[in-house]
This record gives C-alpha cells, sequence and structure tokens, in this order.
C-alpha cells in the first residue's frame, strides 16, 4: 500500500516537474495562453491518500479486447454523502486499438440499478479516462466539461498515444466536501482531474437516501480489479480462485421441434452461477453440457440437465455443479394457418407536426381474438391462441390502406392475416373544466399528483389539447433534483385509474406500456460537446403553448403527440409512439403537474 501511495504522489509530483507533461483546460481556446495557470492548477492537486484498501480480484471485458460499448461493467459502488471511493485496476489496452476511447468508462449514477433505466435509474454523467475537448470524452446534464482537466489531450479519436493510458490506474471519487465534488484518474503517466466547486444534487425519489453509485464499463479494452475501499454491492473478490456452488438456468424454451439437435435447440440458454464468497457470473450455452432425458427422439415433456465444471477464473473446477428444467419435444410443425381472425384488424394513425415527414413508421399487430392452428407431420393439430409467444408478427406500414400482417412459428411456416390501417384526420378538441391546474407559484409536485379531467379517446378516436406552460426553471445544478421534467405530463389510464403510461415534456416516463414506445433520439438542439441546451428549453417552456394529441390506435397501442412553442421563439417536437398495453375500450388521458401550472381554455 505503501508503494501505490508513494508511486502516485510521485506520479503527480513529475507531472509538474516534466516540460512535456502540463495540464491543459478542456475548453480553453488557447491552450498556450493558459500554460502557466495549468501546470499551477496541476502543482496543486492533492495526492491519492489509498486508506483502508481491501482486496477486491475480478476481470472487467472480454481478454480479446472484445467487448463493445455498454455490455462490460465493474460491480457497483456505492458512495454515501461526505465519504469518497478509491480504487486501484489495471487497465489492458489493445495495442492495435484504432480509437482513443478505447478504455474505461466512470459512470456517476443515483442509488439505482441501470437495468432500472425506465423506472428510476438516473445518471449524473460518465467520464472517459481519455480527454478531448471536441469529442465526447465526458457526457451528462451534471458534467461541466470546464472543469476536466488532463495532461494529455487528444485532438481527436484517432490521434497516437492511447498507449499511455495503461497500467495501474487509481481513481478516487470524492464527495467529503459538503460543497464541492471531485474526481481523480491517474496512472503516473497520464492524470485527469475534475474538480467542480457544488456538490452533486440527490437524485434519488428517496430524499433521506443521499447515495450515489460509481462503476466502470471497459469498450475494446479490459480491467484487472485490485483493490477498493468500499465493499461493493455483492462483496469483495478474492484473489483465491473460486469453486462454482450453485447455478439457476434461463432461457430455456418451452418447445422444441422433433428432430431438432439439443445444441441448436439450447444455443440461447444462460446461466447465473454462483461461487464460493457469494460471487456470480453469467455463463452461456458455450460453457455448458447438456444432456436430456430420456432422449429427443420422441415427442413429449423432457428433462434438460446442464453441466458445469469451470472455476471463476476459468479452471476446472473440483466438483461439477448441475442444473435442471422441463421442455417439450413436440412433432415437426408442417403447416399453420389463421382459422379465427383477430378481434380488432382495424388501426389508426394520426400524424401531427411532430411525426409529419417521420420514415418507416409502424403500427404493431394485435393479435388479440386470434386463433392459430398448427399442423404437425403425424396429421394431427393444435390451436394457438391466447398465448403467442411461439409466433412473430411483422409491422404494419402507419400508411392508410390494406395491408397482410404474415405470422412466423419457425423458418418457412407462416400464415397470414389482413388489416386495414386508416388515418385520422379530424381530431376533436378538449376542453378542461377548470381554467387552471397546480397552484401559480409551480409548488405542486407529482409527489402530491392534481389532475386535469379525464378524457376518455375511444379506438380510433384522436383528441387533443391546449394549454400554457408555466415552469419554476428549476434545473438539475441546483439542490433541487427536479432537472427538466418541471413541465407537464400526461397520463394515459383506465377509467378506474389504473395507469397505462405517464410521459414527461423532457422525453422520459414509465409505466407498463412506456418500455416498446418510439420516441426521438433528442427533442431540442445540441450544443457543444453534444450535449442538449437543457437551460434554454426549460427557459422557453415558461409560458410555451402546448398542444397535446391522444390516439387510441385500435391495436392496443396509444400514440402521444405534443408541439411546444416556447417563449424563445423556437418550437420542439415530440411523440411516445405504441405505447402497449392499452385496452381499446378503455382509454383516457388526464394532465398533471410537477413544479409547474396550466392555463387553459385562453390558451391561445
Amino acid at each position: 500500500m505503501a508503494t501505490v501511495c508513494c508511486s502516485v504522489a510521485l506520479g503527480l509530483l513529475a507531472l509538474v516537474g516534466c516540460d512535456d507533461e502540463r495540464f491543459y483546460e478542456v475548453n480553453s481556446p488557447d491552450w498556450l495562453s493558459d500554460k502557466v495557470d495549468s501546470i499551477a492548477n496541476a502543482g496543486n492537486q492533492e495526492e491519492i491518500e489509498l486508506e483502508g484498501m481491501m482486496e477486491d480480484v475480478y476481470t472487467i471485458g472480454n481478454t480479446d479486447y472484445t467487448s463493445g460499448w455498454w455490455t462490460a461493467f465493474s460491480k457497483y459502488y456505492v458512495i454515501p454523502d461526505g465519504q469518497k471511493w478509491n480504487a486501484v485496476f489495471n487497465l489492458h489496452i489493445n495495442p492495435d486499438a484504432p480509437n482513443t476511447y478505447k478504455n474505461f468508462v466512470l459512470v456517476l449514477s443515483n442509488d439505482m440499478n441501470r437495468e432500472m433505466a425506465n423506472n428510476g435509474y438516473l445518471e449524473y454523467g460518465a467520464m472517459r479516462f481519455d480527454t478531448q475537448p471536441s469529442g465526447n470524452s465526458e457526457w451528462g446534464d451534471y458534467i461541466d466539461r470546464s472543469y476536466v482537466q488532463s495532461n494529455l489531450i487528444f485532438e481527436t479519436d484517432t490521434d497516437d498515444g492511447i498507449e499511455r493510458l495503461g497500467g495501474e490506474v487509481t481513481i478516487s471519487v470524492d464527495r467529503s466536501n459538503p460543497e464541492a465534488f471531485s474526481v481523480i484518474m491517474t496512472n503516473g503517466t497520464v492524470t485527469k482531474t475534475y474538480t467542480q466547486p457544488t456538490a452533486l444534487p440527490n437524485l434519488n425519489a428517496d430524499a433521506s437516501n443521499t447515495n450515489i453509485r460509481c462503476f466502470l464499463v471497459a469498450e475494446g479494452c479490459y480491467i484487472d480489479f485490485l483493490e477498493t475501499n468500499i465493499d461493493p454491492i455483492g462483496g469483495r473478490t478474492s484473489a483465491e480462485d473460486k469453486n462454482p456452488v450453485s447455478m439457476v438456468l434461463k432461457n430455456v424454451p418451452e418447445r422444441v421441434g422433433q428432430g431438432v439437435e439439443l445444441e441448436e435447440a439450447m444455443a440461447d440458454v444462460t446461466a447465473t452461477v454462483t461461487f464460493e464468497e457469494g460471487q456470480t457470473k453469467e455463463v452461456t450455452a458455450e460453457d455448458l453440457t447438456f444432456s436430456a432425458i430420456p432422449d429427443m427422439d420422441t415427442p413429449g415433456i423432457k428433462t434438460l440437465v446442464a453441466i458445469y465444471n469451470k472455476t471463476y477464473k476459468g479452471e476446472n473446477c473440483d466438483e461439477p455443479i448441475t442444473a435442471s428444467a422441463t421442455f417439450e419435444v413436440e412433432e415437426t410443425i408442417t403447416s399453420i394457418a389463421v382459422t379465427t381472425n383477430p378481434t380488432n384488424t382495424t388501426y389508426y394513425y394520426y400524424e401531427s407536426d411532430a411525426t409529419k415527414g417521420m420514415q418507416n413508421r409502424t403500427l404493431a399487430f394485435d393479435p388479440t381474438g386470434m386463433v392459430v392452428t398448427a399442423t404437425y407431420a403425424n396429421g394431427t393439430t393444435d390451436e394457438i391462441v391466447d398465448d403467442y409467444s411461439r409466433l412473430t408478427f411483422s409491422a404494419v406500414p402507419a400508411t392508410a390502406g390494406k395491408h397482410t400482417v404474415t405470422i412466423t412459428i419457425a423458418e418457412g411456416i407462416t400464415a397470414q392475416v389482413n388489416v386495414t390501417v386508416e388515418q385520422s384526420t379530424t381530431p376533436t378538441e378538449v376542453h378542461n373544466s377548470a381554467n387552471q391546474l397546480g397552484a401559480t407559484d409551480n409548488s405542486t409536485l407529482w409527489a402530491t399528483p392534481t389532475f386535469s379531467d379525464d378524457f376518455n379517446v375511444s379506438s380510433g378516436e384522436t383528441k387533443y389539447i391546449t394549454f400554457k406552460n408555466y415552469n419554476n426553471g428549476v434545473g438539475p445544478d441546483v439542490t433541487n433534483p427536479a432537472a427538466n421534467f418541471n413541465n407537464y405530463m400526461v397520463v394515459l389510464r383506465k377509467a378506474d385509474k389504473t395507469e397505462y403510461a405517464v410521459v414527461r415534456a423532457d422525453n422520459w416516463g414509465w409505466g407498463s406500456g412506456y418500455g416498446n414506445a418510439e420516441k426521438p433520439e433528442e427533442i431540442i438542439p445540441v450544443i457543444s460537446g453534444g450535449q442538449p441546451d437543457w437551460d434554454a428549453w426549460r427557459a422557453g417552456m415558461n409560458g410555451a403553448t402546448v398542444t397535446v394529441y391522444v390516439t387510441n390506435c385500435g391495436n392496443g397501442t396509444a400514440d402521444v403527440q405534443a408541439i411546444m412553442n416556447g417563449t424563445d421563439g423556437k418550437t420542439s417536437y415530440q411523440y411516445y409512439l405504441g405505447i402497449t398495453t392499452i385496452d381499446p375500450d378503455d382509454l383516457y388521458f388526464t394532465l398533471s403537474v410537477d413544479g409547474c401550472h396550466l392555463v387553459f381554455n385562453n390558451a391561445n
């Protein structure tokens, strides 16, 4: 540990004394003019004091450098308010890496799993080890690139020098100062710092939870993690190898056609393997050995037995482990036919200015009520109804006219059904009974929801409402974590108030029907560094005239479109297309507010 401390300290001191190693501010227009200040700032950087370090040995990323973006993650390290996280790891850079971004990224988020992206997970931002002023080496609404400094600057992502990022890296994420926040990354050759003169806001839904999470992402490289001063979620991993103790199979098919080889049938099976010390790892079918009991030759229910015989480090283990599941071998299907048409065969779409000119827009096929009859090689038949998981359906073009949907159960085995698509051209305007929703001082929050009237939208209908939106202007750079969602929200629900989905003005939402909805990548222009200009957008939304359209597509989905005419003379557009789980006979929409208020009926 003392050696690590000394090497980090000497590395930082060397940055000041060497003429060729200078700190440059990321967005400095002329690094030559700022040379003296940059070197002085480098000399004032604090050492990383590695106290309380504990062994945590594991690998992040494929050792052949093939890990793509957002596929190889470290454990979660949770940093309470007032503390700091220090970590040490070996970063292995691909000697043939074509781009400077093939290294690690530090991601800062609220205290939620990233798998909850549609239900609470929020990011402060991310920082890569490389620094590229004109590129995307840092991003996020809560990362100000002007606070980034590094002694290695890449002008483009194809510059030489990425190998200088490799070696033993020490990072420190510091929340110990209640009025500031900082990050240091260094390998003794390259040092990158981020020193923010304000604390991070709390992005957790529970205001009493002030934790943040950190994790690393490896792209085109791999990381041998070594030490941490904070226990990660799931526990630390010792350097000693570990034997497997249990396994859970995933993605086992319910049915397999007779004659299909077992390895082919189980090609998509994965398993979660638990090792000694509670460590877990996801393994693929290639790591497993399968057998079927009693056989794969005859139809019927079979038992799948999977065997795994590797340690945590991939060596042969002392005693292999097994897991089992059941599946059915069924007669080979020779054909399918639609013997009862779906209940709904006429679909609807509306084209507002938000979706005008949109290319390749489609509608989802609704199989509700449909019966598909499968015929097997032995001449027997079986009806498929209600559970259509065995079938796939082609999309329906969002263009008026007759369209044919292809239903597939296996390669080359298909059936077809016809549907009709109509364009909704005469939307109906609705009006709220009250002239205002929410307190005039914008103090009404989503935590105590306030709703407008409920407006029924029958199958095939499009209804719209116009209002003025006034917000409190609060953004992510203040204590209130309301970020950009202090504006109107559209709630789709049933007559009994059961929600299908909630969608916001700032390109986000949640609910059972939200996950599959199509929405634009950005709703507002971007500024330097590829970041949206949310400050200008929020200001323009204070007093903006908004028109919201809701369409009941008749196929178990609904569309929400919005046109937002800002007070700055700029118009932004929003759409959420294909919100699922909709009962076409029970769709209502209502408006709600969060740190804003809406004015109706005299909105124009």
